[in-house]
C-alpha cells in the first residue's frame, strides 16, 4: 500500500540495475535527528542537564516503508534465465549500467541505466540530489529523483512509462522529526477526471525499542472511491526486529533475527482479506566474507523452495549469481544465472 507505483502499475518493470540500496542516501537515516542542541560553552549544571536529556531522548524511528525491509532482505529474489549486468563508473558522481536479459518465461531485452549523485553532503555516506533511471529497448522508462531539501525534509519524484506512454507518476514528501517521521505520497493525480491516490504515513517512537504508526490510503476514480487504513507496531531488540501491520486489507507480520555475523534468519506471515489466503515464509542468509560467498534460501507454506548463491570472483571485478526455485504444488521449476561486471 505504501508504494503507489507498485500498486497501480499493470506490469511493473524490473528495478534499475544500480538498485535503491546501492545508491547513497536512499534508505539510510540522515544524521542529526536524534542529537539534542548543545551550546558552545555550557555551564556544569547545564551540561549535566543536557546529558540527561540526551539519555532520555527517543530516536527517530525511520520511515514507515522500511519497517518490514530488514526481514525481506534476508529472502532471495527469484531468478530465471540469463542476466548480464555491466556497471561503469564515469566519475565520482555518475555511473551507467548495461543489462541484457534472456528469458524463456518473460520478455528478453536490453536495459540502459544511469545514476547521478550530487555533491550536497548531508552525512558521511549521503549525497544529494540522487537521480536514478533506466530504459529498455521498447522505450519504457523508470526514473526517480531524490533530494534532501533541509535536514528534516526529503522529497522524491518517480515516473514510469510503458512503450512511450505515461503509466504512473508519484511525488513523496517526507519529514523526519526528533522522534517521529511523517510522509505524504500523491500518485497519478488527474484533476479533470477526478482520480488519484493519496497515501499518508506516520511513525512515532514510544520507547527506544518500540515504534507505533499508521497508514491511510485514499483512492478515487470515476465510479469508485475508497479508503484503507492500517496500524503498525515495531519492536527492536539487540539482535532482532519484530513488526506487525494490521488493517482492512489483512495482516502482515515479520520477524528478523541476527544469530551471528554470518547467519541471519527471517519469518514472514501474510494474510489477505481480499484473496482470502494466508502465507508463511521462512528465509535465511549465510554470509561467508572470507570466501566472498553469500547464500540465501527460503521455503513457504505453499511448498515453494528457493535459493540463490552469489560469489565474488576476486581479484576480478566479477560477481556470479545462481538461483533455483521449485514449486512442489504446481510442479514448476525455474533457475537462473547472472553475471555482474564492475
Amino acid at each position: 500500500m505504501g508504494s503507489v507505483l507498485a500498486a497501480t502499475s499493470p506490469s511493473p518493470a524490473p528495478a534499475a540495475a544500480s538498485g535503491g540500496q546501492g545508491v547513497p542516501g536512499l534508505v539510510s537515516v540522515p544524521p542529526g535527528f536524534t542529537m539534542p542542541p548543545v551550546s558552545s560553552v555550557p555551564s556544569t549544571a547545564e551540561s549535566g542537564q543536557e546529558a540527561g536529556d540526551a539519555d532520555s531522548s527517543l530516536p527517530n524511528p525511520g520511515t514507515y516503508e522500511e519497517c518490514h525491509r530488514k526481514c525481506k532482505e534476508v529472502f532471495p529474489l527469484q531468478m530465471e534465465g540469463v542476466r548480464l549486468v555491466v556497471n561503469k563508473g564515469l566519475s565520482n558522481h555518475f555511473q551507467v549500467s548495461h543489462t541484457v536479459t534472456l528469458s524463456t518465461l518473460g520478455d528478453s531485452g536490453y536495459r540502459f541505466g544511469s545514476t547521478y549523485v550530487g555533491n550536497k553532503q548531508t552525512g558521511p555516506a549521503e549525497l544529494f540530489p540522487v537521480l536514478v533511471g533506466d530504459m529498455d529497448n521498447t522505450g519504457s522508462l523508470n526514473a526517480q529523483i531524490i533530494h534532501q531539501l533541509t535536514k528534516a525534509v526529503r522529497t522524491k519524484i518517480a515516473i514510469q512509462t510503458q512503450q512511450q506512454k505515461f503509466v504512473n507518476w508519484q511525488c513523496d514528501m517526507e519529514y523526519r522529526g526528533k522522534d517521529f517521521t511523517t510522509a505524504v505520497t500523491l500518485g497519478n493525480p488527474d484533476v479533470l477526471v477526478g482520480s488519484g491516490i493519496v497515501v499518508a504515513h506516520y511513525l512515532q517512537s514510544v520507547t527506544p525499542a518500540l515504534a507505533l504508526g499508521g497508514e491511510l490510503v485514499y483512492h478515487r476514480r470515476p465510479g469508485e472511491e475508497g479508503t484503507v487504513t492500517s496500524l503498525l507496531g515495531r519492536y527492536t531488540g539487540d539482535n532482532f526486529v519484530a513488526t506487525l501491520t494490521v488493517g482492512g486489507a489483512g495482516a502482515h507480520a515479520t520477524y528478523y533475527h541476527k544469530a551471528n555475523e554470518q547467519l541471519q534468519v527471517g519469518v514472514e506471515f501474510e494474510a489477505s482479506t481480499r484473496m482470502e489466503d494466508t502465507t508463511t515464509s521462512f528465509g535465511y542468509q549465510l554470509d561467508l566474507p572470507k570466501a566472498n560467498l553469500l547464500f540465501k534460501g527460503t521455503v513457504d507454506s505453499n511448498w515453494v523452495v528457493g535459493a540463490t548463491l552469489e560469489k565474488k570472483l576476486v581479484p576480478l571485478p566479477l560477481t556470479l549469481a545462481l538461483g533455483a526455485f521449485l514449486n512442489h504444488r504446481k510442479n514448476k521449476f525455474q533457475c537462473g544465472v547472472g553475471v555482474t561486471i564492475g
